[in-house]
This record gives C-alpha cells, structure tokens and sequence, in this order.
C-alpha cells in the first residue's frame, strides 16, 4: 500500500485508487478541482494532498 500524505482519510485513499492515483507523485499535474469531484474525497483530505504537492515541489527546487 503505497503511503499517502497524513490526513488523507480511507474514503479519499479509495477513491483516489478507484481512479488509478496510486502514488501522490500522479497527482502533481491533476487539477484539485478533479480530485474534489471523486466521491469520497473531502476538503480536509485535499488540503493534505495540497500541502504534500507543494512541500514536493519545494523540495525539488
């Protein structure tokens, strides 16, 4: 099972895997507002996945 950043609930985390996102690093050119349609996902869960994205990116630089 593949680690999703802390705040990511069960529900978000399978409805990303039902989506085919099985990595954080996939969602890096998906726009939030496709991750806020999928059932299941809540606004605490892309404010996570937000926050990772970015910390990622930062550390990249």
């Amino acid at each position: 099972m593949t680690e999703w950043p802390k705040g990511v609930a069960k529900p978000a985390i399978r409805a990303l895997n039902a989506a085919g996102y099985t990595r954080l690093e996939q969602l890096e050119k998906v726009d939030l507002w496709t991750l806020k349609k999928l059932h299941g996902m809540g606004p605490k869960a892309l404010a996570a996945i937000e926050v990772a994205l970015n910390e990622s990116r930062e550390n990249c630089e």
